[in-house]
């Protein structure tokens, strides 16, 4: 099982993440999204494509971008289309 925490709340949990270039992605029925907001923030990535950011607000405080995904990944890793990763500050647990 992995699990996203920060600031004492499980943000997302799953034993089906997939692991690529060091983050953890986990499915989208995974994530627990009171806790995530869109952001306007939207990146190209050379090895996945271009990523969509959200906000996360646990507990009155804000971590900008700190979670990303993919809606249409390149075709060699298209298994974390839609799964969500989060920014390396988050604590994943293992």
């Amino acid at each position: 099982m992995v699990r996203a925490v920060w600031n004492g709340k499980v943000i997302a949990e799953s034993d089906c993440c997939e692991f690529i270039e060091g983050n953890y992605y986990f499915p989208p029925e995974s994530i627990d999204m009171k806790f995530l907001r869109k952001s306007k923030t939207c990146t190209f990535c050379p090895s996945k494509g271009t990523a969509k950011y959200y906000n996360l607000i646990v507990s009155g405080e804000t971590k900008k971008d700190a979670a990303w995904y993919y809606t249409n990944p390149k075709p060699e890793i298209s298994i974390i289309k839609n799964h969500i990763t989060f920014w390396k500050r988050i604590n994943i647990e293992v």
